[in-house]
């Protein structure tokens, strides 16, 4: 599907890095970039969000490149959607919806698209600009529309009854995992959860560690599903269970958040966050920020967490351990390529879990705290 692509420089960020990214987004969802548009604004047009010169010449590009869609970098409201849709007579996607088009085509298990798909309704459910009348089709119809109920009513009423349907099938799965969290805290295994930006090498990490054999390729959220492993560090850490997690990105979709809830409480739930970072990137410290935002907003983080240097191969940096000035774990230096710092990493993971079986063995008063650093500058 030939696209354009279009970013505003409202002057915050790096805004070349979020339009090579946003690029990296279009092609991820099966849309090949034609053209970028781009330009600055001090607050986005309440209309068009570009505003009236920028949406012409947006439909220029339209026309003479004969494109498909319009991509927008940005969270578009309902009726700046709909105004752009009617000007540039193509459809206009946001970056919200792109990430969920996204996801939806990556979601293999079924807890995955049962949460893709809440999440698409709960957004599709603010707007509504093209109507659910298959929801009513596929239950026949008849019935179903009370008196002077109106079409867009009637779709908003179903999109509800399946939102409510669709919450309680997770509430059910997310019990389910809290039973088998319960059933690895009474085996004492040491809970180890990978959480990073997309693309920055979790799941080669985890298949470094475990022997998984997760998927994996050069693409944003090439996979969306937990997987966790039980992996035998030695004597001093014993069973060690690793989980691998959705990446994280710049402005995450709050609904894909909340959706993803019961996935991501795998990480809420973890003895150590493992924060794999792209060290050969420019704005790896802008993508350390939004994982720790994402960490905070599902309370997750207030667990010992060590940054995992990754790509070393590509940054030109060596395996190397970092600690901080009270000897806290702050910084592993490694490539899950190549494999160079696995040695290093395994390490500090079996110190982690040695200092948590001594912290649990001490009277609670007297307990240090805890040995992982946060630390999150370089």
């Amino acid at each position: 599907m030939r696209a354009a692509l279009v970013g505003v420089d409202f002057g915050q960020g790096d805004f070349g890095a979020s339009i090579d990214e946003l690029m990296l987004l279009a092609r991820s969802a099966g849309a090949e970039p034609i053209t970028t548009v781009t330009g600055k604004r001090s607050s986005p047009d309440a209309a068009y969000f570009v505003g009236s010169g920028k949406a012409d010449e947006i439909g220029h590009a339209v026309q003479d490149h004969q494109l498909e869609i319009v991509i927008f970098n940005h969270a578009l409201s309902p009726a700046q959607q709909r105004n752009l849709e009617k000007r540039l007579n193509v459809r206009v996607l946001d970056r919200t919806s792109l990430i969920l088009d996204i996801f939806a085509q990556r979601a293999q298990s079924h807890e995955g698209k049962l949460q893709v798909e809440l999440a698409q309704l709960q957004h599709l459910s603010t707007r509504l600009i093209r109507g659910w009348t298959h929801l009513e089709r596929q239950k026949g119809g008849i019935g179903l529309r009370g008196p002077g109920e109106t079409q867009l009513e009637t779709d908003r009423r179903l999109i509800g009854e399946r939102v409510r349907m669709l919450r309680a099938r997770l509430a059910k799965l997310r019990k389910q995992h809290e039973t088998q969290r319960r059933s690895r805290g009474r085996n004492n295994a040491f809970s180890v959860s990978l959480v990073g930006y997309t693309n920055a090498g979790k799941s080669t990490l985890f298949n470094a560690l475990t022997k998984a054999g997760v998927y994996v390729a050069d693409q944003l959220f090439a996979t969306l599903d937990t997987t966790s492993r039980r992996v035998y560090m030695g004597e001093d850490a014993g069973n060690v269970v690793i989980s691998d997690t959705v990446g994280f990105v710049r402005e995450l979709p709050h609904q894909l958040v909340a959706a993803f809830r019961a996935t991501l409480e795998e990480t809420i739930h973890a003895d150590l966050l493992l924060h794999v970072v792209d060290g050969a990137s420019p704005v790896r410290m802008e993508q350390i920020e939004e994982v720790n935002a994402v960490l905070r907003e599902i309370g997750a983080d207030h667990i010992p967490q060590i940054l995992v240097w990754n790509k070393i191969d590509a940054a030109g940096l060596e395996p190397a351990v970092e600690r901080d000035e009270h000897d806290k774990i702050a910084r592993v230096f490694i490539s899950a390529r190549t494999g160079e710092g696995l040695d290093l990493l395994r390490s500090s993971i079996t110190e982690a879990a040695q200092v948590q079986r001594e912290a649990n063995l001490r009277p609670k008063d007297d307990t240090p705290p805890d040995a992982i650093s946060t630390f999150t500058d370089v």
